[in-house]
């Protein structure tokens, strides 16, 4: 039953959907599957229609409608190329103070925390093994530590990061 009424709505479908699409800035395929889904969600939910041609017009001009709305609260991208790479000269600027202001920031820390710091910020990329031994620390002790150390960090960094943002 389901494949007759498909196979006897899709040319008034194809009609419809061709006629209304371009008119509403949108191409008729994306507009023929939108109503096909509709179908299938209703038929799922309550069986066939009583008038299928009558519903079908129905739901291809309510979705018409939507898609206006749609394309109406679309806002194109900008022209111009995002540039995702960081490499302008501000953001190498903001990058680098950023970095000299953490790294300066976990000099001044207690204990161990400035050697735990300098080894997690090593550009190469160590383990926790080769931390832990660089520290003369248990591995297992190195978690700890490093929660306990960034901890730290946080705090001695918030009033710095809280002055350089508005809030509210």
């Amino acid at each position: 039953m389901t494949h007759d009424l498909v196979l006897e709505l899709r040319p008034l479908l194809t009609a419809e959907a061709s006629a209304e699409a371009h008119a509403a800035g949108t191409e008729p395929g994306d507009l023929e599957q939108a109503v096909w889904l509709r179908l299938l969600e209703l038929l799922d939910a309550q069986g066939p229609p009583p008038d299928p041609e009558r519903w079908l017009r129905s739901a291809v001009r309510s979705e018409v409608r939507r898609s206006r709305r749609t394309t109406r609260l679309e806002r194109p991208y900008d022209d111009e190329p995002v540039d995702e790479s960081g490499r302008d000269p501000e953001h190498l600027a903001l990058r680098a103070a950023r970095y000299r202001a953490l790294r300066d920031a976990a000099r001044r820390l207690p204990g161990r925390c400035p050697r735990l710091v300098e080894a997690l910020l090593s550009p190469r990329d160590l383990t926790y093994r080769e931390i832990a031994g660089e520290l003369g620390i248990s591995q297992g002790s190195l978690g700890p530590e490093r929660s306990r150390c960034l901890g730290c960090l946080r705090r001695l960094l918030a009033p710095e990061v809280a002055a350089h943002t508005a809030r509210g």
